[in-house]
């Protein structure tokens, strides 16, 4: 006589509404995930729940279906929502509310984001028309409460995600001051890898006897991940071996430390017949938009990336990570990495290693649990070789056609690799002066003053 194992949790036994749980069966999410089971019927009841747990264990429909399910029923009103979910980045912002909407959807409600980056007008036509939940950034949500074009005063649910992120970004002071605006009665729901960085205040002052379920913490790797340590002897071997690890048929990420190697390497790709995207904060939301889009949909099976993706790119089946700058410290490093390995898939990690950073990136290995015994490889080494695969066909670069001349004077430009901005502009503002003309070209005469990229401040995020 065989005993009867315990019967698997459902949706419907940890109390989701049955439209919500269609939602899901019809996306093929038929099971909960660990994060959700643990949490979903102490948020479903209305209490306070700090949820830790890595990239990838689930969080976003951890909070999604309490909060549509605690809203549904709700009178919509102009400018004053009654849900909202705070991110630290616009990626990650619109990847939860592409979760939310179909759940809210099937409960009647509807859903906008505010980030900056955009234009603020439709997001303020949308704020007047009636919302009942918003995916906020601090930085944006916060202009529009000083503006006085949307009012917290009527939150019922408020979720933070990535809280730990966030403070790495020095958005603290703003969450706080947001945080405090909202009902001191609202149900609110903290997801967080880690409670350091002051994230630990923001639980002992806005939530109330939190229940707190922890999966995966962050200092744990993904045992679906396979890490590998490959030491190259210069920089020229070190780029023959990005490329060929570039060159396989699946989604891979690179990461690179600053916006300037990122935008070089991902054009670099492209233009060897690898198809690829760069990713980092001088894109503009339309750029990064585009680009994400191709990468997700397969047109660009590359990403190149600095560290502000590590959080805020959350693709299924990526299933190469390379670090081609090793990051300063071990959690970068898991971030990184908890780009692959994702809802319960494999993946492998490649970093990449110079003979001047292999004694840094082994205490930084050493610090994230990872104990791969370093390789010294070439691009044709026999584990390099069985790890890429099969090589996906070469596809000819977009080509770069020259502007038409304007005003006589012929001027063109070059077109970046899918970054919105040219990397390499020879005019400015449709003006059609060469980037080198000199005094003959300008009114008033006298040398051009040097320009700097884009006149903007330049950081490595």
């Amino acid at each position: 006589m065989t005993s009867e194992s315990p019967m698997e949790p459902t949706f419907e036994s940890l109390g989701v509404p049955e439209r919500v749980s269609r939602v899901l069966a019809d996306q093929g999410i038929k099971s909960p995930f660990p994060i959700q089971t643990g949490t979903l019927p102490d948020t479903l009841a209305g209490r306070d729940v700090l949820g830790r747990g890595k990239t990838g264990s689930g969080k976003t429909l951890a909070f999604s279906i309490p909060l549509v399910a605690g809203l549904a029923g709700g009178q919509r009103r102009p400018s004053k929502p009654t849900g909202l979910v705070l991110a630290p980045t616009r990626e990650l912002a619109t990847q939860i509310t592409a979760v939310i909407e179909p759940l809210a959807r099937a409960l009647g409600m509807n859903v906008t984001t505010i980030f900056g980056g955009v234009s603020q007008s439709r997001q303020v036509s949308a704020l007047r028309a009636g919302v009942d939940i918003v995916v906020a950034c601090p930085g944006r949500l916060e202009d529009l409460m000083k503006q006085r074009h949307i009012s917290l005063d009527a939150v019922q649910i408020t979720v933070l995600d990535e809280a730990d992120h966030m403070a790495d970004l020095g958005f603290l002071p703003g969450v706080t001051r947001i945080l405090a605006a909202t009902p001191a009665g609202g149900q609110r729901l903290l997801f967080s890898a880690t409670l350091d960085n002051g994230v630990d205040k923001l639980v002992q002052r806005f939530l109330r006897n939190p229940v707190t379920h922890s999966v995966d913490e962050i200092d744990a790797p993904q045992v679906a991940m396979t890490h590998h340590v490959y030491h190259v002897s210069g920089a020229q071997e070190k780029t023959q071996l990005v490329h060929r690890l570039a060159s396989g048929t699946g989604r891979r990420i690179l990461f690179m430390r600053t916006k300037h190697q990122a935008r070089k390497l991902a054009k670099q790709l492209t233009d060897a017949g690898v198809p690829s995207v760069d990713l980092h904060g001088n894109l503009s939301q339309p750029a990064r938009d585009r680009n994400l889009a191709a990468f997700s949909s397969g047109d660009a099976r590359v990403l190149v990336a600095t560290d502000i993706a590590a959080r805020g790119v959350h693709v299924d089946d990526v299933e190469l990570v390379v670090h081609v700058d090793p990051p300063v410290e071990h959690k970068a490093y898991l971030h990184r990495s908890g780009r692959t390995a994702r809802a319960g898939s494999s993946g492998d990690v490649v970093t990449v290693v110079l003979p001047e950073q292999r004694r840094d990136t082994q205490q930084l290995l050493r610090k994230a649990g990872i104990t791969a015994q370093p390789q010294q490889v070439r691009a044709d080494s026999a584990s390099v070789l069985e790890l890429v695969g099969e090589i996906a066909p070469h596809r000819e670069p977009p080509v770069r056609q020259a502007a038409p001349p304007a005003r006589g004077n012929g001027g063109s430009h070059r077109v970046g690799s899918g970054s919105g901005r040219g990397a390499n502009q020879s005019h400015r503002g449709g003006t059609g002066r060469p980037a080198g003309a000199g005094a003959s070209n300008r009114r008033g005469g006298g040398p051009r003053r040097p320009r700097s990229g884009s006149g903007r401040p330049q950081t490595n995020s």
